[in-house]
């Protein structure tokens, strides 16, 4: 991590990743990227159902291959890149046969290692195997939900789940939420931790940082009319007043409410549920 000196407001107490180090170039590869244009918090009918979304830097799409449909072919790290869309670090590789993709990277790798794909891989941080042959403690990330559907699970910058049962037909993991889940022994996963674990003790300084990054200002509920939010009115400062708990700004509870649905299809799958704040 970064620390600069405060000469000025902004640079006081911000700390960020220090890029320099951990990435080998700042261009993307050309035949890998397409622009695309973001939602910024708008349904197709440009209303908007996320709040404090919009503005922010123009990106490029690096197209991220998560299906590792390269079945026993090593591959080679050429590159470790920034990518504007996702909080991971990621790398060009290239297989034996030529072809490059972009992959996410796992902590611990360098430039000019290798990985493979392949049923009978060793358990070696990036290589990529059925869960089912994966030990019991191991982490792992990029994780399958169905059979040769791609990746959907651990993806973040840091995040890891580890393996902490296997039966005949499925395989327990731990989720970093603490969630405990059931998964079918035949999907596949890739071993070890998603790189740039310090994303998480980032700190912008100045609110400028954010808007660059799409995020809008977020105005408390106490700071509004009645006729805004729940929590709005009253002279000076109020707290939330006889009411059974924090409101969202439609009337709805929040912070620590369950918002699972109660008849959804993978229920059956949740072994241990994620523990909610109160």
């Amino acid at each position: 991590m970064k620390k600069y000196n405060p000469t000025t407001p902004g640079r006081r107490g911000m700390l960020i990743v220090e890029y320099k180090k951990a990435l080998t170039t700042s261009k993307p590869h050309k035949k890998l990227t397409k622009g695309f244009k973001r939602s910024k918090g708008r349904n197709n009918q440009g209303r908007i159902t996320t709040r404090h979304k919009g503005g922010g830097n123009k990106r490029r799409y690096r197209m991220i291959d998560f299906l590792y449909n390269k079945h026993d072919i090593p591959a080679r790290i050429e590159t470790i890149e920034y990518d504007p869309n996702r909080s991971s670090f990621i790398s060009l590789v290239v297989y034996a046969d030529g072809e490059r993709r972009y992959v996410i990277v796992p902590k611990g790798v360098k430039v000019g290692d290798t990985f493979i794909v392949s049923e009978d891989a060793p358990l070696e941080p990036g290589n990529r195997l059925p869960i089912a042959k994966i030990p019991v403690g191991t982490f792992v990330y990029n994780i399958e939900l169905k059979q040769n559907g791609g990746a959907k699970l651990v993806r973040s910058a840091g995040s890891y789940a580890q393996v902490t049962a296997q039966t005949y037909k499925t395989t327990n993991i731990k989720l970093p939420s603490g969630e405990v889940r059931k998964v079918s022994n035949k999907v596949w996963a890739s071993v070890g931790e998603v790189s740039n674990s310090d994303h998480k003790l980032v700190k912008g300084g100045k609110a400028g940082r954010s808007r660059w990054l799409g995020i809008r200002p977020t105005v408390r509920g106490s700071a509004m009319n009645p006729v805004d939010h729940p929590h709005g009115g009253g002279e000076g400062r109020q707290g939330i007043g006889l009411r059974r708990g924090p409101k969202t700004r439609h009337g709805k509870q929040a912070y620590g409410v369950k918002t699972r649905r109660k008849k959804k299809y993978s229920n059956h799958a949740i072994v241990k549920r994620r523990k909610t704040k109160r």
